[in-house]
């Protein structure tokens, strides 16, 4: 997501930081750059216009700092009230107890399967949650949250024959605080927002179990349509938060830039993927950082503090300084990374490379690789050298993929391993150093 929002950011920002003198006629230009940028990321059009209004306010008699440019200090501005628009700072949950959380929206935004990821992210945080079925219109819906809820371990209530929603949620409430849960989520049934009969029985259901926070489910590819989602479900049930789904597809993004504004209420979480791992808190400040093309190094540290065994990490350095990485270790670091998350993902939260692409080409790349490793006996992964022709066959044949790829791990895993070789020792390190130092004048940074 906001691949499309960023690169025309990034173009109108670009011109923006070249204007060594600002004038009415290029700083409008520029900023019309910007909101052309937002529309087509199908941000509303009343959000982008006041948007750049806002903008535009600040730069009237700008007092241009000495040490950067006008129009640094115009990128400044912009990536503050981008921020603004997202909303500023932290945004956790209620500190209430048992905490009771609702989880509303329309169909096909992903509720059941959010309420999943929340109730693992609460279990992380060391509370004990518990997820209601209040879905009574379709039993399929039941038996999800309930397939998904014994894959994270968490305790399910559901009744197949009770109707009455509000009537349900609180008994089942009554059940699972009963059972030591202190964390409540209720998954209701997805609905329209102009389907009045369900839009009550939520009203219904809010009043009845009283929840601290009621959690908007919304799809990142919604567009221009969040305004009206937000708008209708805030004055139906007051919504306390959002939770953006699907930001890892290839939506616009105008959801995420349409959605705080309109509703007043803030964007607590956003779904980055389909594991149920994949649900990170939203921070305001580390999107636009992304949105902007400026990586988002703070949520990469915590990701790798999460998933990677920090042990194995530095047996692993201790090897490559020695030139003695495998296969084997290879296979390893490439599990260890998986945990993270994709790498296009990844990518992303680097700066400088998150403009590049990796897209499903990539990522079948690095299964194929995995395969055909995985195809090698333990001996073959610690000893390459001793993979003959019949070897490679075997393993190509093993892994469902061609000699040729097989020969091609092999020759970049040598290529590695050389370098590995030549780095070591303090002659080694005054190679890389300069090396390091070639790559930076062949390659500067924009």
């Amino acid at each position: 997501m906001l691949e499309g929002l960023t690169e025309n950011l990034s173009k109108a920002l670009r011109n923006l930081r070249g204007l060594g003198k600002l004038t009415d006629e290029n700083m409008a230009a520029a900023l019309e750059e910007v909101r052309k940028a937002l529309l087509s990321a199908d941000v509303h059009f009343k959000v982008a216009r006041e948007f750049i209004e806002r903008v535009k306010a600040q730069c009237v008699g700008l007092e241009v700092i000495k040490s950067v440019t006008p129009g640094q200090q115009i990128v400044k501005i912009i990536s503050d009230e981008l921020e603004k628009l997202l909303g500023e700072g932290e945004t956790g949950l209620s500190p209430i107890r048992p905490l009771k959380i609702m989880m509303v929206g329309l169909h096909g935004s992903g509720k059941t399967t959010t309420s999943a990821k929340l109730a693992k992210l609460l279990q992380k945080q060391g509370m004990t949650p518990a997820l209601i079925a209040c879905d009574v219109y379709r039993p399929a819906a039941i038996d999800q949250l309930k397939a998904l809820g014994k894959q994270i371990g968490v305790n399910v209530y559901a009744d197949y024959d009770e109707k009455n929603v509000p009537k349900l949620g609180e008994r089942l409430e009554k059940q699972a605080l009963a059972d030591g849960a202190n964390a409540i989520i209720f998954d209701t049934a997805g609905r329209l927002q102009i389907d009045t009969d369900l839009i009550d029985e939520i009203i219904k259901l809010r009043e009845k179990v009283n929840p601290a926070e009621v959690l908007l489910v919304a799809d990142s590819a919604l567009g221009q349509e969040a305004v009206n989602v937000a708008k209708a479900f805030n004055e139906a049930v007051h919504i306390t938060g959002i939770v953006l789904t699907k930001l890892d597809g290839d939506a616009r993004g105008g959801a995420a830039l349409s959605i705080k504004t309109v509703s007043g209420a803030p964007i607590k979480f956003a779904g980055v993927g389909e594991k149920l791992d994949d649900l990170e808190t939203f921070h305001a400040d580390r999107m636009t950082q992304r949105i902007l093309g400026m990586g988002d190094v703070v949520s990469l540290v915590e990701k790798a503090q999460e998933n990677l065994d920090l042990a194995e990490a530095e047996k692993m350095a201790e090897k490559m300084r020695k030139a003695e990485f495998d296969l084997e270790d290879f296979l390893g670091q490439m599990r260890q990374i998986k945990k993270m998350g994709s790498m296009g993902s990844i990518m992303k939260m680097i700066p400088g490379l998150s403009g590049v692409s990796i897209g499903d080409r990539e990522e079948k790349k690095m299964k194929q690789t995995e395969a055909i490793i995985l195809s090698m006996t333990p001996m073959e992964r610690r000893r390459p050298n001793i993979i003959n022709a019949r070897r490679r066959l075997r393993i190509a044949n093993g892994s469902g993929t061609q000699v040729r790829d097989v020969n091609a791990l092999l020759k970049q895993f040598e290529g590695m391993r050389k370098m590995m070789k030549m780095m070591k020792g303090e002659k080694g390190r005054r190679r890389m150093t300069q090396m390091m130092g070639q790559m930076k004048n062949r390659f500067p940074m924009k």
